[in-house]
């Protein structure tokens, strides 16, 4: 088997989760029933569009919830502290959650005292959902309201796509 090196060869990048050269993302926002307001944000410290992946930290508020979703490529976390429900399973630190292509997993809760993820997108990142009304039904049960999701900016074109509620369909083009 031959190596996949290329001329020029490139150089490996460092980065971490207390770097500052590469910015917080909020990309959920949620109104809480005491009024207060919870995100999820995230550190893009690796994103390639050839080939395509995303490696981040992320960083949710306490109670914060996400949707049941899927994403286009594997998707893998680790949790790296506080907690996390995933659909019915409690995830500590330490726990990894592997998610082939075509799978869904959540609805999402973070913990009384929030949860930090490292997560890769082993291809195209972005996500769609296919089970709105168990997201819906977590809301109302905790007195929650989703807010506008916060702007962000994909590289290469990407079109965002966290709004959409949609079947397992193929990756848009």
């Amino acid at each position: 088997m031959s190596s996949p090196q290329v001329e020029p060869a490139g150089s490996a990048s460092f980065s971490g989760v207390d770097s500052t050269e590469i910015p917080w993302i909020a990309v959920r926002r949620q109104r809480n029933a005491d009024g207060s307001v919870s995100e999820v944000r995230e550190k893009w410290v690796a994103f390639s569009i050839d080939p395509l992946y995303l490696g981040l930290f992320a960083q949710w508020d306490p109670g914060m919830i996400v949707r049941r979703h899927g994403h286009y490529s594997p998707h893998v976390l680790t949790v790296l502290a506080g907690s996390l429900r995933c659909g019915g399973v409690e995830l500590g630190v330490g726990s990894h959650v592997e998610l082939p292509v075509g799978a869904t997993f959540g609805p999402f809760e973070a913990g009384p005292d929030g949860v930090e993820l490292y997560e890769v997108m082993m291809g195209d990142p972005r996500s769609w959902s296919d089970d709105e009304q168990s997201y819906l039904d977590l809301l109302k049960e905790r007195g929650v309201s989703q807010l506008p999701d916060p702007p962000i900016e994909l590289p290469a074109g990407l079109e965002d796509l966290r709004a959409v509620f949609t079947p397992r369909v193929e990756p848009p083009d």
